[in-house]
Protein backbone atom coordinates (compact mmCIF):
# COMPACT_ATOMS: atom_id res chain seq x y z
CA UNK A 1 0.00 0.00 0.00
CA UNK A 2 2.75 2.43 1.24
CA UNK A 3 4.41 1.45 -2.41
CA UNK A 4 0.93 2.26 -4.28
CA UNK A 5 0.97 5.58 -2.43
CA UNK A 6 4.86 6.79 -3.22
CA UNK A 7 4.20 6.12 -6.94
CA UNK A 8 0.24 7.22 -7.08
CA UNK A 9 2.02 11.24 -5.38
CA UNK A 10 4.49 12.24 -8.32
CA UNK A 11 1.65 11.61 -10.68
CA UNK A 12 -1.10 13.59 -8.57
CA UNK A 13 1.69 16.51 -8.15
CA UNK A 14 2.41 16.69 -11.69
CA UNK A 15 -1.27 16.67 -13.05
CA UNK A 16 -1.69 19.36 -10.87
CA UNK A 17 1.17 21.36 -12.01
CA UNK A 18 0.13 20.68 -15.35
CA UNK A 19 -3.41 21.73 -14.86
CA UNK A 20 -2.16 25.57 -13.26
CA UNK A 21 0.46 25.65 -15.91
CA UNK A 22 -2.34 25.59 -18.16
CA UNK A 23 -4.40 27.74 -16.14
CA UNK A 24 -1.67 30.10 -16.02
CA UNK A 25 -0.75 30.45 -19.85
CA UNK A 26 -4.90 30.73 -20.60
CA UNK A 27 -5.19 33.52 -18.29
CA UNK A 28 -1.65 35.07 -19.86
CA UNK A 29 -3.88 34.69 -23.05
CA UNK A 30 -6.65 36.82 -21.95
CA UNK A 31 -4.49 39.55 -20.58
CA UNK A 32 -2.95 39.47 -23.93
CA UNK A 33 -5.74 39.95 -25.81
CA UNK A 34 -7.48 42.55 -23.62
CA UNK A 35 -3.94 44.27 -24.05
CA UNK A 36 -4.27 44.39 -27.42
CA UNK A 37 -8.46 45.64 -27.16
CA UNK A 38 -6.89 48.19 -25.39
CA UNK A 39 -4.29 48.86 -27.82
CA UNK A 40 -6.11 49.21 -30.44
CA UNK A 41 -9.23 50.57 -29.25
CA UNK A 42 -6.84 54.14 -28.66
CA UNK A 43 -5.63 53.24 -32.53
CA UNK A 44 -9.25 53.56 -33.38
CA UNK A 45 -10.14 56.85 -31.81
CA UNK A 46 -7.76 58.43 -34.85
CA UNK A 47 -9.92 57.58 -37.87
CA UNK A 48 -12.82 58.16 -35.57
CA UNK A 49 -12.46 61.28 -35.19
CA UNK A 50 -11.27 62.23 -39.00
CA UNK A 51 -15.04 64.24 -38.95
CA UNK A 52 -14.26 66.64 -36.22
CA UNK A 53 -10.95 67.15 -37.54
CA UNK A 54 -11.50 67.92 -40.78
CA UNK A 55 -13.91 70.55 -39.57
CA UNK A 56 -11.43 71.86 -36.68
CA UNK A 57 -8.59 72.20 -38.75
CA UNK A 58 -10.03 72.33 -42.29
CA UNK A 59 -8.69 69.62 -43.87
CA UNK A 60 -8.95 67.61 -47.22
CA UNK A 61 -9.16 63.81 -47.70
CA UNK A 62 -5.51 64.11 -48.59
CA UNK A 63 -4.57 65.54 -45.36
CA UNK A 64 -6.60 63.35 -43.78
CA UNK A 65 -5.26 60.17 -45.63
CA UNK A 66 -1.76 61.65 -44.36
CA UNK A 67 -2.50 61.43 -40.84
CA UNK A 68 -3.14 57.12 -41.13
CA UNK A 69 0.36 57.22 -43.40
CA UNK A 70 1.83 58.93 -40.76
CA UNK A 71 0.50 56.35 -37.41
CA UNK A 72 0.28 53.46 -39.87
CA UNK A 73 3.84 54.41 -41.87
CA UNK A 74 6.09 54.23 -38.17
CA UNK A 75 4.48 51.17 -36.99
CA UNK A 76 4.97 49.83 -40.50
CA UNK A 77 9.01 50.45 -40.34
CA UNK A 78 9.86 49.56 -37.03
CA UNK A 79 7.72 46.31 -36.28
CA UNK A 80 9.75 44.68 -38.42
CA UNK A 81 12.94 45.77 -36.66
CA UNK A 82 11.59 45.44 -33.34
CA UNK A 83 10.35 41.96 -33.95
CA UNK A 84 13.85 40.45 -35.60
CA UNK A 85 15.77 42.36 -32.49
CA UNK A 86 13.47 40.83 -29.66
CA UNK A 87 14.41 37.41 -31.61
CA UNK A 88 17.33 37.60 -30.38
CA UNK A 89 17.13 39.97 -27.44
CA UNK A 90 13.74 39.01 -25.63
CA UNK A 91 12.31 42.69 -23.89
CA UNK A 92 9.67 41.19 -21.37
CA UNK A 93 8.76 44.41 -20.01
CA UNK A 94 8.91 46.30 -23.76
CA UNK A 95 5.68 46.47 -23.89
CA UNK A 96 5.16 48.54 -20.83
CA UNK A 97 7.17 51.37 -22.79
CA UNK A 98 5.29 50.96 -25.92
CA UNK A 99 2.20 51.79 -23.78
CA UNK A 100 3.08 54.15 -22.13
CA UNK A 101 4.57 56.03 -25.30
CA UNK A 102 0.93 55.47 -26.80
CA UNK A 103 -0.17 57.23 -23.33
CA UNK A 104 1.84 60.60 -24.28
CA UNK A 105 0.70 60.38 -28.30
CA UNK A 106 -3.02 60.60 -26.65
CA UNK A 107 -2.39 63.11 -24.51
CA UNK A 108 -0.30 65.58 -27.59
CA UNK A 109 -3.37 64.57 -29.83
CA UNK A 110 -5.98 66.01 -27.12
CA UNK A 111 -4.06 69.37 -26.89
CA UNK A 112 -3.00 69.81 -30.59
CA UNK A 113 -2.79 73.36 -31.54
CA UNK A 114 -2.12 72.87 -35.18
CA UNK A 115 -2.37 69.88 -37.74
CA UNK A 116 1.44 69.27 -37.65
CA UNK A 117 1.06 67.91 -33.50
CA UNK A 118 -1.73 65.87 -34.90
CA UNK A 119 0.86 64.26 -37.08
CA UNK A 120 3.52 64.24 -34.60
CA UNK A 121 0.79 62.20 -32.13
CA UNK A 122 -0.21 59.51 -34.62
CA UNK A 123 3.12 59.19 -35.50
CA UNK A 124 4.07 58.13 -31.34
CA UNK A 125 0.70 56.28 -31.34
CA UNK A 126 1.82 54.28 -34.29
CA UNK A 127 5.55 54.01 -32.48
CA UNK A 128 3.91 52.76 -29.37
CA UNK A 129 1.91 49.95 -31.66
CA UNK A 130 5.36 48.92 -33.22
CA UNK A 131 6.55 48.26 -29.96
CA UNK A 132 3.24 46.13 -28.90
CA UNK A 133 2.58 43.88 -31.23
CA UNK A 134 5.83 41.38 -32.27
CA UNK A 135 6.61 41.02 -28.33
CA UNK A 136 2.80 40.78 -27.31
CA UNK A 137 2.65 37.52 -30.39
CA UNK A 138 5.45 35.75 -29.02
CA UNK A 139 4.16 35.77 -25.65
CA UNK A 140 0.80 34.37 -27.19
CA UNK A 141 2.82 31.97 -28.91
CA UNK A 142 4.45 31.20 -26.07
CA UNK A 143 1.26 30.64 -23.90
CA UNK A 144 -0.91 28.77 -27.00
CA UNK A 145 0.18 24.90 -25.51
CA UNK A 146 0.35 24.21 -29.02
CA UNK A 147 -3.18 25.66 -30.11
CA UNK A 148 -1.43 28.44 -32.20
CA UNK A 149 -4.15 29.36 -34.58
CA UNK A 150 -6.80 29.31 -31.13
CA UNK A 151 -3.99 31.38 -29.45
CA UNK A 152 -3.52 33.67 -32.13
CA UNK A 153 -7.88 34.33 -32.59
CA UNK A 154 -8.10 35.07 -29.40
CA UNK A 155 -4.99 37.61 -29.30
CA UNK A 156 -6.46 39.09 -32.83
CA UNK A 157 -9.82 39.28 -31.36
CA UNK A 158 -8.80 41.63 -28.42
CA UNK A 159 -7.36 43.90 -31.18
CA UNK A 160 -10.54 43.47 -33.20
CA UNK A 161 -12.97 44.62 -30.85
CA UNK A 162 -10.53 47.65 -29.70
CA UNK A 163 -10.86 48.69 -33.27
CA UNK A 164 -15.19 48.07 -32.74
CA UNK A 165 -15.14 50.22 -29.43
CA UNK A 166 -12.61 52.82 -30.22
CA UNK A 167 -15.10 54.47 -32.75
CA UNK A 168 -18.25 53.97 -30.77
CA UNK A 169 -16.43 55.80 -27.25
CA UNK A 170 -15.59 58.47 -29.75
CA UNK A 171 -19.12 59.33 -30.97
CA UNK A 172 -20.57 59.12 -27.82
CA UNK A 173 -17.51 60.78 -25.71
CA UNK A 174 -15.38 62.73 -28.10
CA UNK A 175 -17.69 63.68 -31.05
CA UNK A 176 -20.14 65.64 -29.47
CA UNK A 177 -18.12 67.47 -26.91
CA UNK A 178 -14.83 68.36 -28.32
CA UNK A 179 -11.50 66.83 -29.18
CA UNK A 180 -10.11 68.08 -25.73
CA UNK A 181 -12.13 64.96 -24.03
CA UNK A 182 -9.95 62.57 -26.06
CA UNK A 183 -7.85 63.54 -22.39
CA UNK A 184 -10.38 60.95 -20.80
CA UNK A 185 -8.97 57.80 -22.56
CA UNK A 186 -5.82 58.66 -21.06
CA UNK A 187 -6.96 55.79 -18.69
CA UNK A 188 -6.73 53.03 -21.12
CA UNK A 189 -2.76 53.17 -21.78
CA UNK A 190 -2.37 53.52 -17.44
CA UNK A 191 -4.96 50.05 -17.25
CA UNK A 192 -2.97 48.50 -20.01
CA UNK A 193 0.50 49.47 -18.44
CA UNK A 194 -0.55 47.86 -15.37
CA UNK A 195 -1.74 44.29 -16.54
CA UNK A 196 1.58 44.06 -19.17
CA UNK A 197 4.16 44.66 -16.12
CA UNK A 198 2.20 41.03 -15.03
CA UNK A 199 2.42 39.66 -17.87
CA UNK A 200 6.42 40.66 -18.86
CA UNK A 201 6.80 38.86 -15.11
CA UNK A 202 5.41 35.56 -16.26
CA UNK A 203 7.21 36.13 -20.01
CA UNK A 204 10.50 36.76 -17.96
CA UNK A 205 10.29 33.65 -16.16
CA UNK A 206 9.21 31.80 -19.28
CA UNK A 207 11.98 32.70 -21.20
CA UNK A 208 14.56 31.67 -18.05
CA UNK A 209 12.84 28.08 -18.17
CA UNK A 210 13.15 27.47 -21.92
CA UNK A 211 16.98 29.05 -21.41
CA UNK A 212 17.43 26.66 -19.04
CA UNK A 213 16.05 23.52 -21.43
CA UNK A 214 17.06 24.92 -24.25
CA UNK A 215 18.22 21.43 -25.84
CA UNK A 216 15.76 19.03 -24.49
CA UNK A 217 13.26 20.01 -27.47
CA UNK A 218 13.60 19.34 -31.17
CA UNK A 219 13.66 22.13 -33.17
CA UNK A 220 11.19 21.93 -36.43
CA UNK A 221 11.91 22.93 -39.56
CA UNK A 222 9.69 23.15 -42.93
CA UNK A 223 11.21 21.15 -45.78
CA UNK A 224 11.54 23.46 -48.49
CA UNK A 225 13.87 25.62 -49.97
CA UNK A 226 14.56 29.46 -49.01
CA UNK A 227 13.27 30.21 -52.64
CA UNK A 228 10.50 28.43 -52.13
CA UNK A 229 9.61 29.92 -48.83
CA UNK A 230 10.56 33.40 -50.29
CA UNK A 231 7.97 33.10 -52.63
CA UNK A 232 5.28 31.57 -50.02
CA UNK A 233 5.53 34.61 -47.69
CA UNK A 234 5.25 36.76 -50.94
CA UNK A 235 2.10 35.47 -51.69
CA UNK A 236 0.87 35.49 -48.12
CA UNK A 237 2.10 39.32 -48.52
CA UNK A 238 -0.11 40.20 -51.12
CA UNK A 239 -3.17 38.50 -50.05
CA UNK A 240 -2.50 40.49 -46.79
CA UNK A 241 -2.61 43.27 -49.77
CA UNK A 242 -5.99 42.73 -50.56
CA UNK A 243 -7.09 42.47 -47.34
CA UNK A 244 -5.71 45.45 -45.55
CA UNK A 245 -6.18 47.42 -48.41
CA UNK A 246 -10.07 46.76 -48.17
CA UNK A 247 -10.27 47.26 -44.16
CA UNK A 248 -8.32 50.75 -44.74
CA UNK A 249 -11.15 52.09 -47.07
CA UNK A 250 -13.96 50.31 -44.88
CA UNK A 251 -12.06 52.00 -41.96
CA UNK A 252 -11.51 55.46 -42.96
CA UNK A 253 -13.58 56.19 -45.22
CA UNK A 254 -17.23 54.41 -44.87
CA UNK A 255 -18.56 57.13 -42.16
CA UNK A 256 -17.79 59.77 -45.22
CA UNK A 257 -19.57 56.99 -48.20
CA UNK A 258 -22.30 56.55 -45.13
CA UNK A 259 -22.47 60.54 -44.97
CA UNK A 260 -22.55 61.11 -48.88
CA UNK A 261 -24.53 58.42 -50.05
CA UNK A 262 -27.24 58.10 -47.20
CA UNK A 263 -27.28 61.54 -45.49
CA UNK A 264 -26.43 59.90 -41.95
CA UNK A 265 -25.36 61.75 -38.83
CA UNK A 266 -21.56 62.01 -37.92
CA UNK A 267 -22.83 59.67 -34.92
CA UNK A 268 -24.99 57.10 -37.15
CA UNK A 269 -22.10 56.52 -39.49
CA UNK A 270 -19.89 55.73 -36.60
CA UNK A 271 -22.89 52.82 -35.34
CA UNK A 272 -22.55 51.60 -38.60
CA UNK A 273 -18.82 51.35 -38.61
CA UNK A 274 -19.19 49.72 -35.21
CA UNK A 275 -21.29 47.20 -36.73
CA UNK A 276 -18.59 46.37 -39.40
CA UNK A 277 -15.72 46.30 -36.96
CA UNK A 278 -17.67 43.81 -34.89
CA UNK A 279 -18.60 41.88 -37.00
CA UNK A 280 -14.74 41.43 -37.83
CA UNK A 281 -14.29 40.66 -33.74
CA UNK A 282 -15.94 38.01 -34.64
CA UNK A 283 -15.17 36.47 -37.26
CA UNK A 284 -11.40 36.74 -35.53
CA UNK A 285 -11.98 34.14 -32.89
CA UNK A 286 -13.82 31.36 -35.63
CA UNK A 287 -11.08 31.85 -38.08
CA UNK A 288 -7.84 30.74 -35.76
CA UNK A 289 -9.92 27.50 -34.20
CA UNK A 290 -11.23 26.27 -37.58
CA UNK A 291 -7.79 26.99 -39.33
CA UNK A 292 -6.38 24.44 -36.17
CA UNK A 293 -8.94 21.44 -37.27
CA UNK A 294 -8.85 21.91 -41.40
CA UNK A 295 -5.57 23.83 -42.07
CA UNK A 296 -4.71 27.28 -42.35
CA UNK A 297 -5.02 27.67 -46.32
CA UNK A 298 -8.61 26.27 -46.40
CA UNK A 299 -9.00 29.24 -44.11
CA UNK A 300 -7.86 31.67 -45.84
CA UNK A 301 -9.39 30.34 -49.30
CA UNK A 302 -12.99 30.95 -47.37
CA UNK A 303 -11.96 34.44 -45.51
CA UNK A 304 -10.29 36.23 -48.70
CA UNK A 305 -12.43 35.06 -51.53
CA UNK A 306 -15.47 33.93 -49.84
CA UNK A 307 -16.02 37.57 -49.21
CA UNK A 308 -16.15 38.73 -52.88
CA UNK A 309 -19.13 38.73 -53.73
CA UNK A 310 -20.82 40.17 -51.20
CA UNK A 311 -17.69 42.77 -51.43
CA UNK A 312 -18.83 43.21 -55.24
CA UNK A 313 -22.37 43.97 -54.07
CA UNK A 314 -22.11 46.64 -51.11
CA UNK A 315 -21.71 49.85 -53.12
CA UNK A 316 -24.87 49.28 -54.97
CA UNK A 317 -27.23 48.60 -51.99
CA UNK A 318 -29.65 50.82 -50.07
CA UNK A 319 -28.92 51.60 -46.38
CA UNK A 320 -30.05 48.87 -44.72
CA UNK A 321 -28.40 45.98 -47.04
CA UNK A 322 -25.46 48.09 -46.85
CA UNK A 323 -25.64 47.60 -43.28
CA UNK A 324 -26.22 43.85 -43.61
CA UNK A 325 -23.31 43.51 -45.95
CA UNK A 326 -20.99 45.37 -44.01
CA UNK A 327 -21.31 42.71 -41.57
CA UNK A 328 -21.46 39.92 -44.14
CA UNK A 329 -17.75 40.76 -45.34
CA UNK A 330 -16.76 42.00 -41.80
CA UNK A 331 -17.62 38.31 -40.50
CA UNK A 332 -16.31 36.53 -43.55
CA UNK A 333 -12.96 38.70 -43.99
CA UNK A 334 -11.60 38.86 -40.84
CA UNK A 335 -10.27 34.99 -40.10
CA UNK A 336 -7.77 36.03 -42.97
CA UNK A 337 -5.06 37.52 -40.73
CA UNK A 338 -4.73 34.55 -37.70
CA UNK A 339 -4.12 31.96 -40.62
CA UNK A 340 -1.82 33.60 -42.95
CA UNK A 341 0.43 34.60 -39.49
CA UNK A 342 -0.02 31.34 -38.16
CA UNK A 343 0.76 29.66 -41.61
CA UNK A 344 3.66 32.08 -42.03
CA UNK A 345 5.07 31.59 -38.79
CA UNK A 346 5.24 27.80 -39.33
CA UNK A 347 7.13 28.09 -42.39
CA UNK A 348 9.55 29.92 -40.54
CA UNK A 349 9.64 28.27 -36.74
CA UNK A 350 12.11 30.01 -34.56
CA UNK A 351 11.17 33.26 -36.30
CA UNK A 352 7.92 34.37 -34.42
CA UNK A 353 8.70 37.64 -33.29
CA UNK A 354 10.54 38.85 -36.86
CA UNK A 355 7.15 36.89 -38.99
CA UNK A 356 4.96 39.39 -36.19
CA UNK A 357 6.38 42.12 -37.02
CA UNK A 358 6.72 41.48 -41.18
CA UNK A 359 2.91 40.96 -40.99
CA UNK A 360 1.98 43.55 -38.49
CA UNK A 361 4.55 46.07 -40.09
CA UNK A 362 2.94 45.25 -43.48
CA UNK A 363 -0.35 45.46 -42.47
CA UNK A 364 0.08 48.83 -40.91
CA UNK A 365 2.06 49.74 -43.73
CA UNK A 366 -0.92 49.21 -46.34
CA UNK A 367 -3.40 50.87 -44.31
CA UNK A 368 -1.38 53.69 -44.37
CA UNK A 369 -0.61 53.89 -47.95
CA UNK A 370 -4.13 52.74 -48.81
CA UNK A 371 -5.49 55.75 -46.85
CA UNK A 372 -3.50 58.50 -48.17
CA UNK A 373 -3.97 56.88 -52.23
CA UNK A 374 -7.61 56.05 -51.16
CA UNK A 375 -7.84 60.01 -49.62
CA UNK A 376 -6.16 61.30 -53.20
CA UNK A 377 -8.81 59.20 -55.03
CA UNK A 378 -11.52 60.69 -53.25
CA UNK A 379 -10.51 64.03 -53.85
CA UNK A 380 -9.70 63.33 -57.39
CA UNK A 381 -12.88 61.42 -57.87
CA UNK A 382 -15.30 60.52 -55.21
CA UNK A 383 -15.85 58.57 -52.06
CA UNK A 384 -18.65 56.39 -53.73
CA UNK A 385 -15.95 55.50 -57.00
CA UNK A 386 -13.38 54.60 -54.07
CA UNK A 387 -16.03 52.05 -52.46
CA UNK A 388 -16.44 50.74 -56.26
CA UNK A 389 -13.05 50.29 -56.70
CA UNK A 390 -12.45 48.28 -53.48
CA UNK A 391 -14.83 46.15 -54.21
CA UNK A 392 -12.66 44.40 -56.41
CA UNK A 393 -9.66 43.63 -54.15
CA UNK A 394 -10.80 40.23 -52.46
CA UNK A 395 -10.45 38.80 -56.24
CA UNK A 396 -6.63 38.76 -55.17
CA UNK A 397 -7.76 35.99 -52.92
CA UNK A 398 -7.28 33.80 -56.00
CA UNK A 399 -3.87 33.64 -55.30
CA UNK A 400 -4.44 31.40 -52.23
CA UNK A 401 -3.82 28.41 -54.95
CA UNK A 402 -0.47 29.12 -55.54
CA UNK A 403 -0.03 27.91 -51.58
CA UNK A 404 1.04 24.59 -50.39
CA UNK A 405 -0.62 22.50 -47.73
CA UNK A 406 2.27 22.60 -45.07
CA UNK A 407 1.10 18.99 -44.06
CA UNK A 408 2.94 17.75 -47.42
CA UNK A 409 6.20 19.80 -46.25
CA UNK A 410 6.13 18.25 -42.40
CA UNK A 411 5.93 15.13 -43.70
CA UNK A 412 8.83 15.71 -46.04
CA UNK A 413 10.96 16.28 -43.07
CA UNK A 414 9.72 13.24 -41.16
CA UNK A 415 11.00 10.42 -43.74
Amino acid sequence: MNMTKTQTQPLTTTATSTITASSSALAVLFALSFSHLLNDAIQALIPAIYPLLKESYALTFTQIGLITLTFQMVGSVFQPIIGAYTDHHPKPYSLVAGMGITLCGLILLALAPSYHIVILAAGMVGLGSAIFHPESSRMARLASGGRHGFAQSLFQVGGNAGSAIGPLLAAWIIVPRGQHYILWFAVIPFLGMFILARVGGWYARKLAAIHANKNSAPHHRIAASRGKIAFFLAVLLLLMFSKFFYLASMTNYYTFYLIQKFGVSVTGSQMYLFLFLAAVAVGTIVGGPVGDKIGRKQVIWISILGMAPFALLLPFANLFWTAVLSVIVGLIMASAFPAILVYATELLPGKVGTIAGLFFGFAFGLAGIGSAVLGKLADATSILFVMKCCSFLPLIGLLTGLLPDLKDYEHAVKK
